[in-house]
């Protein structure tokens, strides 16, 4: 175990007995019930690996030691309704997975250029979602916000409107998915050329905003396509 890792896992215990402490005390929970989310958050994920870790044989983290070698390089929201298992239900090795708020190159372009050039997956998807609040906010007044987050929201190109418009926030989403595809095409320009990289943009759909089924992955853009009929034509054509 390596001292770093042993040190966290110290001051994890020693922040859980402080926590316990606390929580023993009815005036001392009713004062801090911030302390009482905190513990809930960290039994939660303590919990969490402990059924993961005993879920899984040893043997099964033999392919993974190694090294990696994703299918795709996946540029995602960080919104927590949004997770890999949409796209893949054993993601683990499968997706190099890039996140932040909006889905976006300009943010995780070092991260996203690392999956595309050195681990040479030939996939590059680019997913937004319904309801995204990143989109929300850029459709609108942002200018409250800390700063780092109006930085990232500064490079969100969406056309501004009310984010009470359920229509007009989907448009917004799809637009953004779409700045960002044009995004990677040209960045990876050579890639695509030499076809070796697809670049292709979704919109994980829980809301069923396109009719097709809540949690559908509905694909927008396929390397700067984006007639759904050649996106359907092109799609069936990969699935032979």
């Amino acid at each position: 175990m390596s001292s770093i890792f042993a040190k966290a896992l110290l001051a994890a215990a020693l922040l859980l007995t402080s926590l316990a402490s606390v929580s023993a005390s009815p005036v001392a929970t009713a004062s801090h019930p911030d302390l009482a989310q905190i513990k809930g958050a960290i039994q939660h994920v303590l919990r969490g690996n402990d059924s993961f870790v005993k879920g899984r044989a040893a043997s099964s983290f033999a392919a993974r030691i190694a090294g990696q070698h994703p299918t795709a390089t996946v540029v995602s929201c960080s919104d927590s309704r949004v997770q890999a298992e949409a796209i893949d239900q054993d993601p683990e090795g499968d997706l190099f997975m890039v996140r932040e708020i909006g889905n976006q190159m300009a943010s995780g372009e070092g991260s996203v250029e690392y999956g595309v050039r050195h681990l040479h997956t030939p996939l590059l998807l680019i997913v937004g979602h319904s309801s995204c609040g990143a989109v929300k906010a850029a459709m609108g007044n942002y200018t409250d916000l800390e700063p780092a987050i109006k930085r990232e929201l500064d490079t969100l190109k969406v056309t501004k409107g009310s984010a009470d418009d359920a229509q007009a926030v989907k448009r917004s989403v799809e637009q953004n998915v779409n700045e960002q595809v044009t995004f990677a095409l040209k960045k990876f320009a050579p890639e695509v050329k030499d076809g070796k990289l697809a670049v292709l943009g979704a919109v994980y759909d829980f809301r069923n905003d396109y009719g097709q089924g809540h949690g559908r992955l509905v694909f927008v853009n396929v390397n700067g396509t984006t007639d759904p009929t050649q996106i359907t034509r092109l799609l069936r054509s990969y699935r032979r």
